[in-house]
């Protein structure tokens, strides 16, 4: 079984490094209709890194994983057709409308936002021509190897970033609130914002707080209960993330996924129970140590995967960053801290308040474990420091930090004409490239270092290192340092073409069939926006069919979110009595709840029978 590490690509430069920081796969916006507006790229852009990844055997991926309307469509095929003749690995969508289109042999994948959360509806998509699903975030470990056994599909499944505290593509909040779809790429994540909470009868029971706000994923220490589990590509968020994330968190996975390899080749104690190999070339050294807690993030939770546990951070929808320590002492213009985190100036350092709000300074200088801030914070003896802006990592994610090298044996030898290098990559893949030159004797009899290996195994900045230089020729003959480098650039240049070539994806039909679809109606939640979307549900026996709140815009009735995620758990008054938080004194389980966002509100609902919450417009 080949694991794949799955990294994001803002842009072509951060896709060329997420692939030197070790991805087996980039996932990057087209040049419209993906769900990051703001992460478009060029054709031109795509096939650059198109080229580059493949390369090294790593796959790009193409987000146009939006809801189509009827006069997008066209152009999206165009659009579509272009990725196809550029090389694109696969195409994300959303919109079952394309599959009623004239679509390229381009492989298929249905992104998250297809709620794949049901097995039903995971095994319908195999049917219809999908070769993979991005699963739904809040899939559990139970639920993972429920649906490897029922399907042969390429099981995504995320393991680092932002969490949706809704259900994606179940999310109607921002549409709502300011007719920017989530669905349609434009999310204005009202779930970020503060709320005030009220029961039932207007009473204030929580104010201004981040109530819908969740932390971070982080799955690093489940890597091989989700292999065991049926996982094959492991999916980091961040489109919209700067490239020092993007460098980290690729590397700190390719770490441990590379340490889980071999694992499983050197012992025979490993609890998994079949082959599994990297499935790109070439192996990566860095000049940092990855660590996560060093880059953005919101604290951190592995969600639904084992068992629910705390999910929110009522205080802030911002950074915490890594934990440094507690104040110790506080001088006029200076503070104590403890712990043995180093620290820099220019650090920043942030804590919770007594009111629980996020506050930070700056650290303008540092003597052993005694700082100066910019400006003397508001802070007591005991107080908690966590930094969200680490100076000196930030240093060095600057500029070149990772080198990927693919292992080839070179071969050198005479030909009657002249001489000969063949060279053989990782793959078995092999090029031989000859020269025409005379057959001169070497001088060098001394037996010290053969100078022909010795210049050929000179790959520099090439994406190559030797593994092994032979020379069949004993070092019998003698040829200048630049004929030799001559033959090696030509050879070198002929390598990277034939893997470029090798690693271009052969197409993937069409499927047309009949498969019927898991029930006989769809209402909003479908998020069926044009006709041909339409049409494809009832191609597969679909009666009735409701269109998408982003086209009716008719909001009664109908919950703005569906979510796993529960308030009432997080404040300890399940109605199942299952949480594990200390009740909050004032708010009865019986009590109906109301979010309050400026002037509007929202009438939560909880459906205790699938352990859901969900949020309507009141």
């Amino acid at each position: 079984m080949k694991l794949e590490l799955l990294s994001p690509a803002k842009n072509l430069e951060f896709g060329r490094e997420a692939i030197n920081h070790g991805a087996d796969a980039l996932y990057i916006g087209a040049p419209a209709y993906g769900a990051r507006a703001a992460a478009t790229n060029t054709l031109k852009d795509i096939e650059a890194l198109v080229n580059y990844a493949h390369l090294y055997g790593s796959k790009v991926f193409v987000t146009t994983n939006t809801l189509l309307f009827d006069n997008e469509l066209v152009e999206a095929v165009k659009m579509i057709h272009k990725l196809y003749s550029i090389g694109v690995d696969a195409l994300l969508i959303q919109d079952m409308g394309l599959l009623e289109c004239d679509l390229p042999p381009i492989e298929l994948h249905a992104s998250t936002q297809c709620h794949n959360a049901s097995l039903d509806r995971i095994k319908f998509l195999e049917q219809v021509g999908f070769r993979r699903v991005v699963l739904a975030r809040e899939t559990s470990l139970e639920q993972m190897q429920e649906i490897r056994q029922a399907t042969r599909l390429d099981l995504e499944a995320f393991v680092h970033g932002a969490l949706c505290v809704s259900y994606s593509g179940q999310c109607y909040m921002s549409q709502y609130l300011n007719s920017r779809s989530g669905n349609r790429g434009c999310c204005s994540q009202p779930c970020r914002s503060t709320h005030d909470l009220y029961d039932g009868d207007g009473h204030l029971l929580l104010k201004e707080k981040h109530l819908l706000s969740l932390r971070d994923f982080n799955a690093s220490q489940q890597l091989e209960n989700m292999i065991a589990a049926g996982i094959t590509s492991f999916k980091i968020e961040g489109r919209l993330k700067d490239l020092s994330y993007v460098k980290n968190i690729t590397a700190y996975y390719r770490q441990l996924l590379d340490n889980i390899l071999e694992r499983q080749s050197t012992s025979h104690l490993s609890p998994l129970t079949f082959h599994l190999s990297k499935s790109s070339s070439g192996s990566c050294t860095y000049t940092f140590t990855p660590d996560p807690d060093r880059t953005f993030n919101r604290g951190y939770t592995d969600y639904f995967l084992r068992e629910r546990q705390p999910m929110a951070n009522f205080s802030t929808q911002k950074s915490l960053g890594k934990l440094i320590g507690k104040v110790t002492s506080i001088g006029h213009n200076s503070l104590t801290v403890s712990g043995t985190e180093p620290l820099a100036n220019g650090d920043g350092l942030c804590y919770y308040d007594a009111d629980g709000h996020l506050q930070g300074f700056l650290v303008n200088g540092v003597q052993r474990r005694t700082l100066t801030p910019n400006q003397m914070p508001n802070l007591q003896v005991g107080t908690t420091l966590w930094r969200n802006q680490d100076q000196q990592f930030e240093k060095q994610l600057q500029g070149r930090t990772a080198e990927r090298k693919i292992g080839v044996e070179m071969l050198f030898d005479t030909t009657p004409e002249g001489f000969a290098l063949r060279l053989t990559d990782e793959e078995g893949l092999e090029v031989t490239h000859s020269i025409t030159a005379e057959h001169q004797e070497s001088r060098n009899t001394t037996g010290k270092e053969n100078p022909i290996v010795k210049q050929l195994s000179k790959l520099g900045n090439t994406p190559f290192v030797a593994t092994a230089v032979i020379d069949k020729s004993q070092g019998r003959y003698f040829l200048p340092a630049g004929t030799l480098n001559q033959l090696r650039r030509e050879a070198v240049e002929q390598l990277i073409a034939l893997r470029i070539n090798h690693f271009h994806p052969t197409g993937c039909p069409r499927i047309d069939n009949g498969a019927p679809y898991p029930t006989p109606t769809l209402d909003y939640r479908a998020n069926i926006v044009n006709d041909k979307a339409e049409m494809f549900y009832k191609h597969h026996g679909v009666n009735t069919v409701e269109r998408g709140l982003e086209q009716t815009e008719d909001y009664d009735g109908k919950a703005l979110m569906t979510t796993k995620y529960c308030l009432r758990y997080e404040l300890g008054c399940c109605l199942q009595g299952k949480s594990n938080f200390a009740p909050k004194e004032d708010i009865r389980p019986t009590d109906t709840l109301v979010l309050r966002n400026n002037d509007r509100r929202f009438r939560l609902e909880f459906d205790c029978g699938n352990c859901q919450m969900l949020i309507y417009k009141e």
